[in-house]
């Protein structure tokens, strides 16, 4: 099992704990990832930890895939893993209607078709085999559309890069999930619940059909996983609470949210309905206090240190089934850090 630190994303005011990446860095974390709404973006800070630090690999999760094209996130990846000496992973997501629509100002498309196509390109740059081209349904290398002057042509990056570069996806829809098998090296699920792994089974395994030659040992499953140490489970939820009502509950449109959807696939039907209509109607806090414990418990680490290494074990075995290569851990506190190393590493 690996282990990876997740920075997130600014408020108001960037505030990248250094201290806190430079400690996991000492405990053998071997990542740590930033990540971009719509304020500050991923790469940036990715840049300044790399600059910082000596052995930990950067990843971004996510670089919002609509707002920047293959080309030039294949041109920024081989930059830091160059200027990094290969310690740069591309994290892609599609995001949401919402973001990229009303922030961006770009169709979302078929975020799917996107995905498969944008990595291939990104791929294609890499490997400087020819000139990239492609003639795909969201991507054309050279462009042909509507105010295309018809003088684009075929090239090659002038950048040679010999670092490898994985490609992670972020996503828990069924097609999502099964193209990133397909295209990518690993998959974030926001969250995840060890013991159902069965949630992905059928659209990893129909990605790895459609690749060929690919199995679990080739394919990094990273979920996203908070904790937070303190001596009552109750408080130690609050955060999180807040954090999955907001991404169960507003994170999208009453008909179009992934996050809705897939906790009901955790078995939160019921909870998921409830929450999203409190959220919806403007009643906020009573929608965090709709988010089940049973919930937050299967997919996060709260409590006691003892509590919370007991509940390592279950990710543990589901990591010696091959089902989580890494463990993204979300936290600001250093013992917990400590903890998850030591019981872990």
């Amino acid at each position: 099992m690996k282990l990876g630190l997740i920075s997130g994303y600014s408020g108001r005011r960037i505030n990248i704990p250094i201290e806190n990446v430079l400690h996991a860095e000492s405990l053998g974390y071997e990542s740590i990832w930033t990540s971009e709404a719509w304020g500050s973006d991923a790469v940036t800070p990715a840049a300044w930890i790399l600059a910082q630090t000596q052995t930990i690999k950067v990843g971004t999760a996510i670089m919002q895939m609509p707002a920047r094209t293959p080309a030039m996130a294949a041109m920024t990846a081989m930059t830091l893993a160059e200027l990094s000496g290969g310690r740069f992973i591309v994290g892609l997501g599609a995001s949401g209607p919402q973001v990229v629509e009303g922030w961006h100002g770009v169709p979302y498309g078929r975020p799917v078709t996107r995905l498969k196509e944008y990595v291939e390109i990104m791929k294609q740059i890499f490997a400087r085999e020819g000139p990239a081209s492609y003639d795909g349904k969201e991507y054309q290398l050279p462009y042909r559309g509507d105010g295309a002057t018809g003088l684009g042509k075929p090239m090659k990056s002038i950048l040679h890069c010999e670092e490898d570069i994985p490609v992670y996806a972020a996503s828990i829809t069924p097609r999502g999930v099964a193209a990133a098998a397909e295209v990518c090296d690993g998959l974030f699920p926001i969250w995840m619940d060890p013991d159902k792994f069965s949630v992905f089974d059928e659209p990893i395994s129909k990605g790895f059909e459609a690749a060929g030659n690919k199995t679990l040992t080739d394919f990094d499953i990273s979920p996203f996983v908070t904790v937070v140490i303190g001596d009552s489970v109750e408080e130690c939820m609050a955060p999180i609470r807040g954090n999955m009502a907001l991404y169960i509950g507003g994170m999208g449109a009453r008909d179009k949210n992934f996050y809705n959807d897939y906790a009901k696939k955790l078995g939160f039907e019921e909870d998921a309905v409830r929450i999203q209509d409190l959220y919806l109607s403007g009643r906020r806090e009573e929608a965090m206090a709709a988010v089940p414990a049973e919930l937050i418990d299967a997919c996060h680490l709260i409590g006691p240190a003892d509590r919370i290494r007991d509940r390592l074990q279950r990710w543990k075995e589901a990591g010696d089934r091959g089902e989580v290569g890494t463990m993204l851990i979300g936290s600001g506190q250093p013992e917990a850090l400590q903890l998850i190393a030591e019981t872990m590493l």
